[in-house]
């Protein structure tokens, strides 16, 4: 299916050069008036990273994130624990790993952000624009998990942590903490101002002060509320960090990874150690690491298993293409491919420890299982881990040093989304918003802009909207069908082999075949198979025991459709635009747009990339 690339070459070669940028102006000037001049107009040269390190580190901070932190545990959570666990990590070897190289290299090997990257095979540039749309998407609602952090953040800056007891405004009689707990009542019930109620319809004060507090959250979809002004600060707050970490481009971003990127490892450590030395720890550990397996024939855990791996390696974003496109073109994109894999999947584990353990206290302290203890939803992260620093000595403090940690995890994700988004743009449009002032503007529009949706998901129904952003937005079928189409077009259209082969001539040495099989085979069955699990077995988008209505189902499928119908609308357009017979424009479609190579003083002759 694929051409050869001195038919490529040929083709460009035949079709003379348009020139974009020259035009002739008349100098005034009062010697000679009538004097014109040949002037051209420069598009700014694209960016490379400013050091060594600063890729490896932006790819770890972006792709190591909430993802991790806050996605991974609930999703472990609301699936079983151990059995969510199985298919995590069968994808991981069989998909996030494989399509995780495929994109950081396509990236770096053509020069290009998200859009452009796909002229490798010009019918399925779809995709670009598809990816385009689930990066705006993730920029919208991401930023609001980064304004909770934010807005805790704020809390701690007191004597006594807010989610510490129950002795504010906004518990309720249900509330549990370590002072009001009482078991004085009848076997398995516990005394709370003079009432005795059930032990499961207790509720945490951390819970409380998430649902009651930050959320404020209302009864349903339908009723959206007002807003919740602290909220609407914090996200204020978090779009201003944004802007200012790339408004200069990738020089100025790539430093602040150095920081964002490792600290929050030292914060989960002192987390996970303070976790396990809690009563009732190991039941949380064991239920986070004991898989249940009647749960692996319920589809939802094989598709939260599988996009999660989507999601935390950002695979369908154009994050990574966009990260790998500043890139010299000899740089070694497969040996930072791999520390970042080891280092997500790591972080992943790493966290669920640190947030099962506090799990499992939780569940002791209010006498249920760990299965019934905490809000199952994407809060969890919002309840366990404010449970945690409360238990320690200084409690403020550690909780000052968390939630600085979680802002700088979302933020070096967030910025590098933007980043990507701007980098798509800038690539189409170089003249009007790469370099100088054109970038800070747009960067500064693209802010302002993403920041309009955020405005619905802090109102008081705004948990439900964030829901269906995260639920069909970004994750689900979208991922999937991102990551069949990109190894498609990829693995069968340009050719397994000739990507292969690229990826020797830029690193100078073969990388573990295995990939080249991946992205032949096992992501598009994995693709596919969890696809049709999903649909088999669909079930209506839930948030606890909450049911969406068929309008709200119907406005999450508007969300997914608007990047998936990209990618038959692109190709459908460039068949009916394409001249010649039907087999003449497939030809055209998918023989690669290279003409590129070779202009780039650090790139390889075009010679060589003609397959063996």
């Amino acid at each position: 299916m694929s051409h050869s690339l001195e038919e490529s070459k040929s083709k460009y070669e035949s079709v003379p050069p348009v020139d974009m940028g020259e035009k002739d102006t008349k100098v005034v000037d009062t010697t000679n008036p009538t004097v014109t001049r040949k002037e051209k107009k420069e598009i700014p040269p694209r960016e490379h990273w400013g050091g060594q390190f600063d890729f490896l580190l932006a790819m770890i901070g972006y792709a190591v994130g909430f993802g991790n932190i806050w996605r991974f545990p609930y999703l472990c959570y609301k699936n079983g624990g151990g059995a969510f666990l199985i298919p995590y990590f069968i994808c991981v070897v069989t998909a996030g790993v494989p399509m995780a190289l495929l994109e950081t290299q396509l990236g770096q090997f053509m020069g290009q952000g998200g859009i452009l990257c796909w002229k490798i095979c010009p019918m399925f540039q779809g995709i670009g624009y598809a990816t385009t749309f689930i990066t705006w998407w993730c920029n919208n609602y991401y930023i609001v998990i980064l304004a909770y952090a934010i807005y805790y953040f704020y809390s701690s800056f007191t004597t006594s942590l807010p989610w510490m007891d129950c002795e504010n405004d906004w518990n309720t009689n249900a509330c549990i903490d370590e002072t009001r707990k009482n078991f004085s009542c009848s076997a398995g019930n516990f005394d709370l101002n003079g009432t005795c109620y059930n032990v499961e319809d207790g509720v945490s004060s951390a819970e409380e002060f998430w649902k009651l507090n930050v959320l404020r959250i209302s009864s349903g979809l339908g009723e959206l509320g007002s807003m919740n002004m602290h909220l609407l600060i914090s996200v204020i707050v978090a779009w201003i960090l944004v802007y200012f970490c790339i408004w200069k481009g990738v020089r100025s971003s790539g430093k602040v990874v150095y920081f964002t990127a490792t600290f929050p490892y030292v914060v989960l450590t002192i987390l996970l150690i303070r976790g396990v030395t809690l009563p009732g720890a190991g039941e949380g550990i064991k239920f986070y690491l004991t898989p249940d397996f009647s749960r692996l024939l319920d589809s939802q855990v094989w598709i939260d298993g599988g996009t999660q791996i989507f999601y935390s390696y950002a695979i369908g974003f154009a994050a990574l293409i966009a990260l790998g496109s500043y890139n010299k073109f000899h740089h070694d994109c497969y040996r930072d491919t791999m520390i970042l894999a080891f280092m997500n999947s790591f972080t992943s584990i790493y966290g669920g420890f640190a947030i099962f353990s506090v799990l499992g206290f939780m569940a002791h302290q209010q006498g249920v299982n760990v299965t019934d203890v905490a809000d199952k939803g994407p809060g969890l992260v919002f309840i366990a881990y404010p449970t945690a620093v409360s238990m320690m000595p200084g409690a403020p403090i550690w909780s000052c040093i968390f939630f600085f940690m979680l802002i700088l995890v979302g933020l070096d994700s967030q910025f590098v989304q933007v980043e990507s988004f701007v980098t798509a743009v800038g690539d189409i449009f170089p003249r009007y918003v790469r370099g100088g002032y054109r970038r800070e503007v747009f960067s500064l529009i693209v802010c302002m802009v993403s920041a309009i949706p955020a405005m619905f998901m802090i109102c008081e129904g705004g948990q439900y909207i964030f829901q269906l952003y995260d639920y069909y937005s970004v994750s689900g079928v979208v991922l999937l069908i991102m990551a069949f189409s990109e190894s498609f077009a990829i693995a069968w259209v340009y050719g397994a082999n000739r990507y292969y082969e690229n990826m020797v001539e830029m690193i100078g040495y073969r990388p573990f075949p295995w990939f080249k099989y991946a992205w032949l085979i096992t992501v598009p069955l994995i693709s596919v198979a969890i696809w049709l699990f999903a649909v088999v077995q669909w079930q209506p988008l839930k948030y606890n025991d909450y049911v969406y209505p068929l309008w709200g189902e119907a406005i999450g499928w508007a969300l997914a459709l608007s990047s998936i119908l990209c990618i038959p609308g692109n190709m459908i357009v460039r068949m009916i635009m394409t001249p010649g017979s039907i087999a003449e424009r497939w030809r055209i479609l998918t023989t690669p747009d290279l003409s590129h190579l070779g202009k780039n003083p650090d790139s390889m002759p075009m010679h060589i990339y003609t397959p063996a």
